[in-house]
């Protein structure tokens, strides 16, 4: 057996491995096609891995029934050490940042199992007793999950900042803050379990909202469940001003995307001190900084500060691959309103500003059509990126926060 690259009509080239057998050749597995350098060296580099490992399963040639019954005893034992391989390790690690203060060995078993094996808490209870020969009764783990968010949480949490603190020597001062849905299937909501804007798509179950604030690191902080029909922009300054609180902390920078930062939330955290960098819609600034922004003519990597009236600085970067990825975007778009368009699908309910829609218009009182001129105005923006921060950062520094949100 060898590897072949095989050069494709379409100008790629595919990364695979052949056997020759009585004068015939035979692909045993492409491992992967690319036009990218870079990308076909990974895959030459996995297509020999993946030759070595064949290789050395045919050179092993088992003939009692012995040998054959431990071979199967090997290999059936590779998923239990998966799986208990890693716990000795994230164990140590658990210990380490100070969970096993936490006297409930319940809680121990949940969260590693929650990294090794992330099923439901059925599957878990099952997992448990397989691999750990642990008895829990899933009611057990549902009545323990009330114990902690009521009675251990704040317990957990110290411990979780305690070592964040530690581990970051102190460098708390810039926060990111975003927000999660989870759906739950059944079709009752009560107090907290409400319909909203699901981000998993899924509208027709009640959902519940999810808002984390982590590190420059990674690392959680805080967090805060609410109702699924809450607005995600209402939910931050909750958590962040808890937060800072809770711990005493000095000045904060909050870094958060443009779905959280309505005017009022950026005059609330003005209003309590904050230093904030979000990322902004810069089609929604005014005409004379839209003009401003077009006449820049920047080149790809370069950006340039712009001061607003309110002292703001907005921050507007460039990118060919952006510019490439909106332009994709928008033609796909396009092409999907000139099928539905074509085949009648289209009606007078669907102009409006959602998505590629804002393309649409109405021609006279019955014909619908495509704003072409709109959507070639729309080109002039491709690549355009804006930040907006009252911070005194630099726009580089501005820059590479927000890209790590």
């Amino acid at each position: 057996m060898f590897i072949r690259l095989k050069e494709n009509s379409s100008g790629s080239i595919s990364v695979q491995i052949i056997s020759k057998s009585r004068g015939k050749y035979k692909v045993v597995k492409t491992i992967g096609s690319s036009k990218e350098d870079k990308q076909i060296e990974k895959f030459l580099i996995k297509a020999e891995e993946e030759l070595l490992a064949i290789e050395r399963q045919l050179r092993l040639n088992f003939q009692t029934d012995k040998e054959k019954e431990l071979v199967n005893t090997f290999f059936n034992s590779i998923e239990e050490f998966n799986l208990l391989g890693p716990e000795l390790l994230l164990g140590k690690i658990y210990d380490q940042v100070g969970f096993n203060r936490i006297k409930d060995e319940l809680f121990r078993h949940l969260v590693i199992a929650r990294i090794i094996y992330p099923v439901s808490k059925l599957k878990t209870v099952d997992y448990l007793y397989k691999y750990k020969a642990i008895s829990i009764d899933v009611d057990k783990v549902y009545r323990y999950l009330d114990k902690l968010h009521k009675q251990e949480i704040r317990q957990i949490q110290d411990i979780s900042y305690n070592y964040i603190k530690e581990i970051s020597q102190g460098e708390l001062s810039i926060v990111f803050y975003d927000v999660t849905t989870l759906y739950f299937e059944t079709e009752e909501e009560d107090d907290l379990r409400k319909l909203g804007f699901s981000k998993d798509g899924k509208q027709q179950n009640p959902q519940i909202v999810l808002g984390l604030l982590v590190n420059h690191c990674g690392f959680p902080l805080a967090y805060e469940i609410f109702e699924g029909n809450k607005f995600e922009g209402h939910t931050m300054l909750g958590i962040v001003e808890t937060f800072r609180e809770r711990y005493q902390l000095g000045e904060i920078i909050i870094v958060a995307d443009a779905a959280m930062m309505s005017n009022k939330n950026i005059k609330e955290l003005t209003e309590n001190n904050y230093k904030y960098i979000v990322g902004v819609r810069i089609k929604n600034e005014s005409d004379i900084l839209k003009s401003q922004i077009l006449s820049l003519n920047l080149k790809d990597g370069q950006s340039t500060s712009l001061t607003k009236n309110n002292g703001e600085r907005l921050i507007v970067s460039y990118s060919e691959q952006r510019a490439k990825k909106d332009q994709y975007n928008r033609k796909r778009g396009l092409n999907r309103l000139e099928k539905l368009l074509s085949s009648g699908k289209l009606t007078k309910k669907q102009i409006n500003n959602k998505g590629y829609n804002k393309y649409l218009k109405l021609d006279g009182e019955i014909n619908l059509s495509i704003d072409y001129d709109k959507y070639k105005e729309d080109e002039k923006w491709n690549g355009l990126k804006g930040y907006l921060t009252n911070t005194d950062l630099s726009k580089e520094e501005v820059i590479k926060q927000y890209k790590q949100l």
